[in-house]
């Protein structure tokens, strides 16, 4: 059960303030009887209308963005642009987090969402899930790398890496697969081979797929498929209804 306020400024379509005067005008009704701001409901089973349209409340948000290079990956910071700067106020409103980082100077695939258990079981390695990057080095790369890369790496300061992936595309150019997400983590290993990072993007996590069709900067919501193959690859068996 929560409030009827909180329920409707949670969708990003009203805040508690404008929820609050809709109720004193008697503009909103709940199973067919007007409402109070601080009634509590089972939103999952009330009919509530605004101004006779039906609120389609759903449980969770989930939004792909394709990341622009130049921008933090954090809710917020006072001095400097965050993913969530991106996104329009409706959405800032959901409570999204990034589920891990990639770092400021990197592009590519982040999800975000408010989805805790997903986020977690999502970055945590007992789950195997694979994040793979696009990555363009100094140097050339070498068959001795693919190698290090799958017996796992200890670097210079003592971080000890799990086995990953290395799939060299050319001298210059490999895809990284990863199924942790340390501090600069891909940067860290390949320059620790002598191979500096130059340009680094994120493709995939897990059956997730960057939208080709989706320019740097720009966002959309998941498809119900996209949802229910994350969530079946973190074995989550129940489909959570999801606000979009």
């Amino acid at each position: 059960m929560e409030r009827l306020d909180k329920i409707i400024s949670a969708t990003g379509k009203k805040s508690r303030r404008e929820v609050k005067e809709m109720v004193r005008q008697g503009r909103i009704l709940v199973n067919g009887k007007m409402a109070a701001a601080d009634m509590k409901i089972d939103p999952q089973q009330a009919e509530i209308l605004l101004d006779g349209v039906p609120l389609a409340y759903e449980e969770f948000t989930y939004i792909m963005l394709h990341k622009p290079a130049g921008v933090l990956s954090a809710v917020e910071d006072r001095r400097q642009k965050t993913v969530l700067d991106l996104l329009p106020p409706e959405l800032q409103k959901r409570g999204l987090s990034p589920v891990g980082r990639l770092d400021k100077d990197t592009e590519g695939l982040l999800l975000l969402t408010n989805d805790g258990n997903l986020t977690h079981k999502l970055l945590s390695p007992k789950y195997h899930v694979d994040k793979v990057y696009y990555a363009r080095v100094e140097g050339c790369l070498e068959t001795s790398d693919i190698e290090a890369f799958a017996a796992g790496m200890v670097l210079g300061d003592g971080l000890v890496c799990l086995p990953a992936g290395l799939e060299i595309l050319s001298d210059h150019e490999a895809l990284v697969t990863l199924q942790e997400g340390k501090f600069h983590q891909v940067k860290r290993m390949l320059a620790c081979r002598g191979k500096p990072v130059q340009y680094l993007k994120r493709l995939r996590m897990g059956p997730l797929i960057l939208d080709e069709k989706l320019p740097c900067g720009a966002f959309r919501p998941l498809r119900t498929e996209e949802i229910e193959g994350l969530r079946t690859e973190c074995s989550i068996d129940r489909m959570t209804k999801n606000r979009q």
